[in-house]
């Protein structure tokens, strides 16, 4: 059985995951309309990605003997000025769920809670892969400023990641 401290923890989680795909959801409308559509793919994947951390989160609760409890999800922000600050937002923030996931951790060894602790630990390496693929594509967009052939190239590249 899951403590009440982790439910309701991982409980917030959920809420954070399903942000996270909201805000990715976002992005990938922005890039729609700038006519980036490889871009816009790949925040669809990403996004898809995030559901499907929160719906880890989702069946772990229920397995452990835990309630979810969803809570509304708050909206994102819906305009960026261009590619490289909506990537810079998603690299911020996936800085963010990355610290949450380790006051999760955290918490879980305060609880003395192995199968909690173990659960996590697949996120806490997920997080270190979403970091990479986000500061990558920041430190390129950085490196072809405004060229936009280059632009043209790496939405062609991103419009090829294939869904998991």
């Amino acid at each position: 059985m899951v403590s009440k401290k982790i439910e309701d923890a991982f409980n917030k989680q959920i809420n954070e995951e399903l942000f996270s795909a909201y805000l990715y959801l976002s992005m990938s409308a922005q890039f729609e309309a700038m006519n980036l559509g490889g871009f816009a793919r790949w925040m669809q994947v990403q996004a898809r990605e995030e559901t499907e951390h929160a719906m880890k989160f989702f069946k772990y609760l229920y397995d452990r003997g835990g309630q979810v409890k969803l809570a509304a999800i708050e909206g994102p922000q819906t305009e960026w000025k261009d590619a490289l600050e909506m990537f810079e937002d998603a690299y911020k923030h996936e800085q963010k769920i990355t610290g949450l996931i380790h006051g999760l951790a955290d918490l879980a060894e305060k609880e003395k809670d192995r199968a909690s602790l173990l659960f996590l630990q697949w996120f806490i390496d997920e997080q270190v892969e979403e970091e990479k693929h986000a500061d990558e594509i920041v430190q390129t967009l950085k490196q072809i400023g405004k060229a936009s052939h280059a632009l043209y190239m790496l939405d062609k590249h991103l419009g090829e990641r294939k869904a998991d």
